[in-house]
């Protein structure tokens, strides 16, 4: 590798609200978060944990509105400015001897040489959300994931304490988000994600998962990639287009079948297929494969030309439907997360540029069940952050919700007792690309 990148922080938004619930100091919440936080800096993760001011913010703004009568917005904004100062220094203080002295009021200041493995930010300005100061750290610092701890589940299509007839939205796009929000901002703001720093993120192709603060279990989930409770607010929901035959035409969002019907593309895919086919066979010659997340198959039909007996399987109908009258009947529908075949059935299990495009909460049980269908080896090519020659090369593509740094996925397959990593595999410098090869114990 040519350079090593630093793995991108997580972001924690921490709702005044659970800080300062009802103008008394919750110190069960914070004993709980000081302990989750410090349990996850010793598996290597790195922090910004941003403070809210919640209900001790609105009580002042509510107070100064009752003696004096009309306040204008700025005054109104500098009062909950300062309120979430007051919480983010509760927090320094509680992570004094691994946060970083400074408590982060300035966002044009970056921290300079930023060493420690958690950081502190507050309010900043008037007109600018703590939410807002989030979504530019994740600009600042690389991170791609904030988690917006609040005192409710998730986003509902209304306000579940006056409606019982709300509804739970499990994933939600930025331009839909804008919509239950709205675009104007107001001192005092209550929602899950507030419309100034709605469009930023949008913007920047952030995912933010709305979570609540209070399960400790499921936000330590969110943090290592488990399934979990919560609302994912992405850039881009790949599930509203598994059968969307424009997607599969690169026509849409994003590019997984980028020009299928070109003559020039379908060479180019012909090719590199043929090629990826070809180095199976001489590096591994398994008798049997699966591609999981095959797309049109056409590697499945290489493998079967170099005498292998291969396998796709790909959520989408109109992915299976434009493949090769000759390979179709090798394809099966379904999902990553549920294969559909027995223990122990393939010599090789093999995902090209898939891992990326699935959502956080989805990629170790997807790896789970590759291991769990593999007698023999796993192979995964990953587009990950050090691949910059796609990033010079190719439009930004929002469907890889999941962009992670190469370090990430080294310590998340790390953590599969049962597979070892094959070392003596050819592989291009990680700025064209991240491979990894298994082989199942």
């Amino acid at each position: 590798m040519f350079f090593k990148l630093k793995e991108p922080p997580i972001i924690i938004s921490v709702g005044g609200s659970l800080i300062v619930p009802n103008g008394g100091v919750d110190t069960e919440f914070l004993s709980n978060l000081n302990k989750l936080v410090r349990r996850e800096v010793t598996k290597g993760k790195r922090f910004f944990l941003v403070a809210g001011g919640g209900n001790i913010a609105r009580h002042y703004q509510e107070a100064g509105r009752q003696v004096i009568g009309d306040i204008n917005n700025e005054d109104l904004d500098w009062l909950g400015i300062h309120a979430t100062r007051f919480n983010a220094h509760l927090l320094r203080t509680i992570f004094q001897d691994i946060a970083n002295p400074r408590i982060i009021t300035n966002y044009e200041k970056k921290l300079f040489n930023w060493q420690e493995p958690v950081a502190i930010g507050a309010g900043w300005k008037p007109g600018w959300s703590t939410d807002y100061d989030a979504v530019i750290l994740a600009r600042d610092y690389g991170a791609q994931l904030i988690v917006n701890l609040s005192n409710v589940d998730g986003v509902y299509d209304k306000d579940p304490k006056k409606f019982a007839d709300a509804k739970f939205i499990k994933k939600i796009t930025w331009g839909e988000m804008l919509k239950i929000t709205g675009s104007k901002w107001s001192p005092g703001f209550n929602s899950p994600f507030d419309p100034v720093a709605t469009p930023l993120a949008q913007k920047l192709g952030l995912t933010v998962i709305v979570a609540n603060g209070h399960d400790f279990k499921n936000l330590e989930k969110i943090i290592d990639g488990e399934p979990f409770k919560g609302t994912v607010i992405m850039p881009f929901n790949i599930e509203s287009y598994f059968f969307d035959r424009d997607y599969y035409l690169g026509k849409k969002g994003g590019h997984r079948v980028k020009h299928a019907e070109s003559t020039l593309g379908a060479f180019f895919h012909d090719i590199k297929d043929f090629l990826r086919a070809f180095y199976i066979k001489i590096q591994l010659n398994p008798k049997t494969c699966l591609d999981v997340g095959c797309g049109l198959g056409r590697l499945v039909g290489w493998l079967r030309f170099f005498g292998i007996e291969a396998y796709g399987l790909d959520f989408s109908e109109y992915a299976r439907s434009m493949s090769n009258s000759m390979v179709r009947k090798y394809i099966k529908l379904g999902d990553a997360t549920n294969i559909p075949y027995p223990d122990n059935h393939f010599d090789l299990v093999v995902t090209f540029d898939l891992l990326q495009h699935l959502d956080r909460g989805e990629i170790r049980k997807s790896i789970r069940e590759m291991i769990r269908v593999s007698k023999k080896y796993i192979f995964h090519k990953i587009y990950t952050r050090e691949n910059l020659w796609l990033k010079f090369t190719h439009q930004p593509d929002f469907s890889n919700v999941s962009l992670f740094s190469k370090k990430y996925w080294d310590r998340l397959f790390s953590s599969f007792s049962e597979i070892g990593e094959v070392r003596n595999v050819f592989r291009l410098p990680s700025f064209f690309e991240t491979k990894y090869l298994f082989k199942k114990k």
